[in-house]
């Protein structure tokens, strides 16, 4: 295959055991990459002298040149080129320096090459998406919600989700907005006041899981002099406050049942006493709420009440979590830097390739808010103009590994199913693996690489014929 019918980027494959080289090489071009191989660092750059890979994949320890050593030889080149390193000290301490020194990832010996394809596929587009943001400059501002409020990145996941609250921010529905902590939840809810006919009114916000259920009631009814102790003067509560415009509860889920009686109240008759009152208080309030919580599952387990799950849930928007919009990644942690720079007092302009490859590759559980930290700490510990990785946590250097539990489907990995396809038809076909080849439509070296994996052995020692039948594959260590 020549580089211009290439489909999945051109790879460059760096190990000084021939075995392993060679497995590696075979099975990335079985998945329609471009590869060429070399035994040691100083092959490597030679091979670089007339030929730019997207992506180098190289063993740490080789003779002569390591793996690190490599790393900056290349960096020092061509900064755009994605490295992942393979070792076999597969310590976190170990595979972190690496990454310290500027790899986007990194693997353990031996290889399981479904990992390994997942790893490649995130650093080639990862590498896709930097030189798309670079060719195109992209906007840091997205949409703008309010003055000085804006929703920052442009990924097919905003696009639609904001496209979704256009539509709906004029009606007088109430709206439930779900998503996980730090997904931008009351960002959302602020964009359906901001695009609603309500934006001349007020914008009330009450965070209800910080609130004890007395201090809660009395925070969103208000309450009457002398209610309870302490009570020294009659005190208007945020629905009253949100009159004529919105009021958002974040975190509904958390609120108590009795609270939540008077809520439903509220919804369907837009009336209310203050707390220790018994005047009935009419106001004008779009109620939007929002929750991290599986309501459904409130309801079934009699936390939170059926009847007002309905009356909140006329419409819903779900907010999606950092890792659906990480084409987003680079304008935000850019949006943020500037932001705390600023604040410091600092002169920082942004991040290394390598820093932002990190970020881009990093699994983000805590979403934006975790991105936000990140940056605000990486500024703290930046003395220089660029943010490197070093200035970077070191838990969001090191990224989740693939589970070997097989759940059920949905839920199960490609590795997972692959391994049931692979051990079904060598079962059917009573261990020939030329025939399970020919039925899955792959090589029978990869069946014995993957067998070799599954029996816990090293899949780089290998020997034996390229293709071919082989019925009784030898698997050495």
């Amino acid at each position: 295959m020549s580089d211009e019918n290439a489909h999945g980027g051109k790879i460059l494959v760096v190990d000084d055991e021939p075995a392993a080289r060679s497995a590696l090489v075979e099975l990335l071009r079985e998945e329609g990459f471009i590869v060429r191989s070399a035994a040691d660092g100083f092959k490597a750059l030679g091979q670089m002298d007339d030929w730019t890979p997207d992506l180098v994949i190289t063993d740490v320890k080789m003779p002569g040149m390591d793996g690190i050593e490599l790393m900056k030889k290349i960096r020092e080149r061509e900064g755009g080129i994605g490295v992942v390193v393979m070792t076999a000290y597969g310590s976190v301490e170990h595979a972190v320096e690496a990454m310290h020194h500027g790899a986007d990832d990194y693997l353990t010996k031996p290889v399981h090459f479904p990992e390994l394809l997942v790893v490649v596929r995130r650093v080639l587009d990862a590498g896709e998406l930097r030189r798309e943001n670079s060719r195109l400059k992209t906007a840091l501002i997205g949409e703008s919600i309010a003055p000085g409020l804006d929703w920052i990145g442009h990924s097919k996941a905003s696009r639609e989700l904001l496209g979704l609250v256009r539509q709906v921010a004029d009606s007088e529905a109430s709206v439930l907005i779900l998503g996980d902590s730090g997904t931008g939840k009351e960002l959302i809810a602020r964009a359906l006041h901001g695009w609603s006919r309500r934006k001349a009114g007020p914008f009330v916000a009450v965070h209800c899981a910080a609130l004890n259920e007395g201090v809660l009631e009395s925070e969103l009814f208000g309450h009457e002099k002398g209610a309870f102790t302490g009570a020294s003067a009659r005190r208007d509560g945020r629905f009253a406050k949100a009159d004529g415009g919105t009021l958002f509860l974040d975190e509904i889920g958390d609120i108590p049942l009795a609270v939540q009686v008077k809520l439903l109240r509220f919804l369907q008759e837009r009336q209310f006493e203050r707390v220790g009152g018994d005047e009935t208080t009419t106001v004008d309030v779009r109620v939007i709420a929002a929750t991290h919580r599986d309501l459904h599952k409130e309801v079934r387990e009699g936390r939170f009440r059926e009847d007002l799950f309905y009356r909140l849930n006329v419409i819903t928007l779900r907010t999606p979590p950092l890792a659906q919009r990480r084409e987003d990644i680079p304008a935000l942690a850019q949006h943020f830097l500037e932001h705390y720079a600023m604040r410091s007092r600092k002169a920082i302009r942004g991040f290394t390739d390598r820093a932002l490859r990190v970020l881009l590759n990093a699994d983000w559980p805590g979403n934006v808010r975790q991105l936000e930290n990140t940056v605000e700490r990486a500024v703290v510990m930046c003395q220089g103009h660029e943010v490197e990785p070093r200035h970077l946590p070191r838990d969001v250097m090191v990224h989740a590994r693939t589970s070997d539990d097989a759940p059920p489907i949905p839920g199960s990995s490609m590795a997972e199913v692959e391994k049931y396809a692979i051990l079904k038809t060598l079962e059917h076909v009573r261990g020939s693996t030329s025939k399970a080849a020919e039925m899955l439509g792959i090589s029978p070296r990869k069946i014995q690489y993957r067998l070799a994996e599954y029996r816990g052995q090293d899949p780089s020692g290998i020997q034996g014929p390229i293709s071919g039948e082989v019925d009784n594959p030898h698997v050495t260590s």
